[in-house]
């Protein structure tokens, strides 16, 4: 199983299960489409996992096939931009899977309905979740009539002092962050945080700022998030300890099913990119290319045996009994045999033997 909130997610609005539902598929991918939909919502979806369970195809053959499943509609990776209620953002990918085939039409209407979804439940348990609370500091002893207590900074004027660090355009004084730390404490007590602050005022700054304490106190000024309600109709439940904090999808973006790459970058084609598909495309066979590829193997099916007997027989001076072989000749010819005929089943062109 992947991460609490990752892996396999249903698309949902399937068709009951059917025979025909992967006819249209090549009998690999058919085999793994039927292997995927009988696993449980959740489960990983890498192809390095897939592959470590599946009794018969390996990570190579699984990348492949999850590959056509993509572009038969079945699967795709879909990037979701998640907010979460204490301002917290990321970004997450998830792998949907549909039973029924869809079109490309239908999966981008698919994505559009996400944006707004509510997710909390998923956030809790770990998705999009945010950085752990740091820990509370011990409480300082209090001072004794002969120590004064020290004067620790407020949270407002040392978010203020950063801003130098953050953007070395807005270097901002000590006369400054004294004057200014009223109206940043007032973010903060809106429900603001030190790092909302500072987005703020650094971001979309221009060339050279001549006043950082004026062009601050205006955006501190206008800017300004807005109050909290107070009023007694308010949830109880919205302030009970231990609530899970609310998450919403924000925004959604295709991804590539391959190189995790999304359409902001590149152009997503039936969930795989350009460049992976040029990666993985394999030359199309003909009728005529599937009847004489039948044809070698059944042949060297047969010449086969007799060819490496004969190598073996050179390099052993003489004919040894298959008794005597850790792998009896016919044994790794039918291998060779059943792989180029699983080859030629499934689209791809046979393995050319070394005599």
């Amino acid at each position: 199983m992947a991460k609490t909130g990752y892996g396999k997610r249903t698309a949902g609005d399937e068709d009951p299960h059917a025979d025909p539902d992967f006819a249209h598929l090549l009998p690999r991918d058919a085999e793994v489409a039927v292997f995927i939909d009988h696993l449980d919502d959740g489960h990983a979806m890498g192809h390095k996992v897939l592959a470590q369970e599946h009794p018969r195809y390996r990570q190579q053959a699984m990348r492949t096939s999850l590959n056509r499943l993509t572009e038969a509609g079945h699967l795709r990776w879909i990037k979701e931009h998640i907010t979460v209620e204490d301002n917290s953002m990321r970004w997450v990918t998830r792998t949907y899977w549909s039973r029924t085939r869809r079109s490309s039409e239908w999966w981008a209407s698919f994505a559009r309905e996400r944006k707004g979804k509510d997710v909390t439940q998923d956030y809790r348990p770990g998705l999009a979740r945010t950085e752990d609370p740091a820990p509370q500091p011990a409480p300082e002893a209090e001072p004794t009539q002969n120590e004064p207590a020290p004067d620790r900074p407020s949270a407002a004027y040392r978010t203020l002092v950063g801003l130098r660090a953050a953007d070395p355009r807005m270097p901002l004084s000590e006369t400054d962050c004294r004057s200014l730390e009223p109206l940043a404490a007032e973010w903060l007590s809106r429900g603001a945080t030190p790092n909302d602050i500072t987005r703020a005022l650094t971001d979309g700054l221009p060339p050279n700022v001549s006043n950082p304490g004026g062009f601050a106190r205006t955006r501190l000024e206008t800017k300004m998030p807005p109050q909290k309600s107070d009023t007694a109709s308010d949830d109880a439940a919205d302030t009970a300890p231990g609530r899970p904090l609310r998450a919403r999808v924000t925004r959604v973006i295709m991804a590539c099913g391959t190189c995790d790459q999304d359409e902001r970058t590149v152009k997503i084609d039936r969930g795989i990119c350009e460049d992976c598909r040029k990666e993985f495309a394999e030359d199309p066979m003909t009728d005529e290319d599937v009847t004489k590829g039948f044809e070698e193997v059944a042949h060297l099916g047969i010449t086969s045996a007799y060819f490496l007997k004969q190598k073996l027989e050179r390099r052993t001076g003489g004919p040894v009994p298959d008794t005597f072989r850790s792998v009896p000749i016919e044994d790794r010819v039918m291998y060779h045999y059943r792989d180029n005929r699983e080859r030629i089943a499934n689209g791809l062109p046979p393995r050319r033997w070394k005599r």
